[in-house]
């Protein structure tokens, strides 16, 4: 019982983290036209959520002497404060401050949840343990982010912010009383906690978390522009469009979750991103029809947290004595992924390319996390991988 209600305290400050991360997506058209600012221009809040991320989870090694439980307490506070400045912002400079506040508790709270998932679950059910852990992110794009895209365009757009304060202090007391006491991890100091990075395994894993999120991110950073201005959709429509983004998501780290406990980590998420090379073509190509637009839609979400999970999973065996800050290095691959994506994808509507030449600007992306993937089942295949 302690381990279902502690992964359930964690389903839920990843469901506080998902809405704060991706509902901006769906709410970036509204930020935008009350600050009066451009999309690329608001897209850099995306950016600045990504960037707190980067910046905090390496900021977890401080608290690698704490109790799990304790850290975990520490985080989700974070969560409740940035948000709340966040919803409070008065202007553009300042929400980009609140934004970045926001990322920092991101990495290091699925870097340590990661651990605790391992130290709950059965034997051989670490990866089924993780997958509910980032079940949570996936059920807040099915019913989390459409809801706060809903009172975004229906009110106004802080109320988004509010609620992932809200959900944060929820969070918070679920983890004080349904996680048990864990003990701190062995301390191997402060140059202990980057040796596992000697090794090849973790800059593949993280090349492949990197690259092959990039490849969906380029896209999926400006869904709103592309569906409304491109194929057609209203901008009412985008609650229920986030709806079907966030099922796919659910869908795809479901499923290679259960693959990942049949058959090799590295090559589940390998031949996710080998299918984003199909994907992402067709979004481009078939951007002005509806059903197809929708269709591809749920398939590349489902393929976006699909190649993430099973790394969350593998890198906890590949960064002894330093398995919080590896665990939270997945995050921060994922987000600086997030940010770079955005970034490049801003600029590229910025020099007159379109919103849906995005989807082409992923694909070399998702090759090379492809290939990272394979490197890593071929050298490393022996340990798991």
């Amino acid at each position: 019982m302690k381990t279902k209600s502690g992964l359930f305290a964690l389903a839920v400050g990843t469901f506080a983290l998902g809405i704060a991360e991706f509902s901006m997506m769906g709410i970036l058209s509204d930020v935008s036209k009350e600050l009066g600012i451009s999309v690329d221009r608001a897209g850099h809040l995306i950016s600045a959520y990504s960037i707190g991320v980067a910046v905090g989870a390496p900021l977890l090694i401080f608290l690698r002497k704490l109790p799990l439980r304790t850290v975990l307490l520490i985080l989700a506070a974070t969560i409740v404060v940035g948000n709340t400045f966040a919803a409070l912002s008065p202007g553009y400079v300042t929400l980009l401050i609140a934004r970045f506040i926001s990322g920092l508790p991101h990495g290091a709270f699925f870097g340590t949840g990661a651990i605790v998932c391992a130290r709950l679950a059965e034997k051989g059910k670490g990866a089924a343990a993780v997958a509910v852990m980032v079940g949570g992110m996936t059920i807040a794009n099915v019913f989390g982010v459409p809801a706060a895209t809903f009172v975004s365009n229906a009110l106004i757009w802080r109320y988004t912010f509010a609620l992932v304060a809200l959900f944060g202090l929820i969070a918070f007391i679920c983890i004080r009383f349904m996680v048990p006491y864990l003990a701190p991890l062995p301390d191997t100091g402060m140059k202990g906690q980057f040796r596992f990075l000697k090794s090849a395994a973790p800059w593949l894993i993280y090349g492949g978390v990197f690259f092959g999120q990039a490849g969906v991110y380029c896209w999926l950073s400006y869904i709103s522009p592309i569906m409304t201005h491109v194929t057609g959709f209203t901008l009412s429509d985008m609650t229920w469009i986030m709806v079907l983004v966030g099922v796919g998501m659910v869908t795809g780290n479901f499923l290679s979750g259960k693959c990942a406990t049949r058959f090799s980590p590295a090559m589940v998420s390998a031949t996710i991103a080998a299918m984003m090379l199909v994907v992402l073509p067709l979004i481009y190509f078939c951007s002005d029809m509806r059903l197809v637009s929708l269709i591809l839609a749920f398939v590349a979400s489902a393929c976006l947290f699909g190649i993430g999970g099973p790394p969350q999973f593998l890198i906890v065996g590949f960064s002894k004595g330093g398995e919080m800050l590896g665990g939270a290095g997945i995050q921060i691959a994922f987000n600086v992924s997030n940010a770079c994506s955005a970034a490049i994808g801003g600029a590229a509507i910025h020099h007159g390319l379109g919103f849906d030449a995005t989807a082409l600007l992923g694909i070399p992306f998702a090759f090379i996390g492809m290939i990272c993937f394979m490197m890593l089942h071929h050298k490393y295949k022996s340990k798991g991988a």
